[in-house]
């Protein structure tokens, strides 16, 4: 008999914020996948859940590497499904735990399809997102009542960040520690350089938040986000 395939959110840090479930799951899969950027670097997601894993799981570490040449993620995709379904066709169950939400900007969702079309049952767990847990840190509103919420990847967009910022209502940037400078100037030029908070390693002990321009302009910290409360606000 296959095993389940499950893929787990564990939020943005704190281990204290997984969902009861994904806690549940965790503890009982006989494997744990844990992907990671580079070959030996670790994974922050099993960091933050290491505390709930049993002492007989198998961690296994795969590597998804950071590069966006598609023939190299592809061929890594592959591997690294093979490797997985492997595993569920012996007959355990296997975790994949992900950082904030599955669903959203997470390396899960390339396996997901695959793995499904191979008739093996799966269950996706949600998990907070960053910008959520960034939100309640900061107790910045996302949004009140018929105002709108974008979701904004800056890292391969940054050219795109001017055009974004002229008609929002509350914006959340994504990954945008390798455009800094450039979000930095999009800010001050739209007159929205007093109205975002940036959030980086939320939920762990080397948390930081600001509103401080300066900051965003000398260097944003690879887990971060930023969210910008625009033309609405206080309308």
């Amino acid at each position: 008999m296959k095993g389940i395939f499950y893929g787990v959110g564990v939020g943005p840090g704190d281990p204290k914020l997984l969902t009861i479930k994904a806690v549940d799951i965790i503890k009982a899969v006989d494997v744990l996948i844990c992907p990671e950027g580079k070959k030996g670097k670790g994974s922050v997601a099993l960091d933050i859940v290491k505390d709930y894993v049993n002492s007989n799981t198998e961690i296994l570490h795969l590597t998804f590497p950071m590069v966006y040449k598609e023939g190299e993620l592809k061929s890594e995709w592959e591997r690294n499904t093979e490797i997985i379904y492997n595993k569920l066709i012996d007959g355990k169950n296997v975790a994949f735990i992900t950082l904030g939400d599955p669903m959203l900007y997470s390396t899960y969702m390339y396996i997901l399809p695959e793995i499904q079309n191979r008739g093996i049952v799966v269950e996706t767990v949600p998990g907070i997102t960053s910008f959520c847990a960034a939100a309640s840190k900061s107790n910045t509103p996302l949004a009140m009542g018929d105002e709108t919420l974008i979701i904004f990847p800056l890292r391969k967009n940054g050219e795109k960040i001017d055009e974004v910022m002229e008609n929002f209502d509350n914006l959340v940037v994504m990954k945008p520690s390798g455009h800094n400078e450039k979000l930095a100037e999009s800010l001050e030029k739209k007159g929205l350089d007093e109205k975002f908070v940036l959030v980086s390693k939320c939920g762990t002990n080397d948390e930081s938040i600001t509103r401080d321009i300066e900051i965003v302009k000398s260097g944003i910290p690879y887990l971060s986000t930023m969210i910008v409360k625009g033309r609405n606000e206080n309308e």
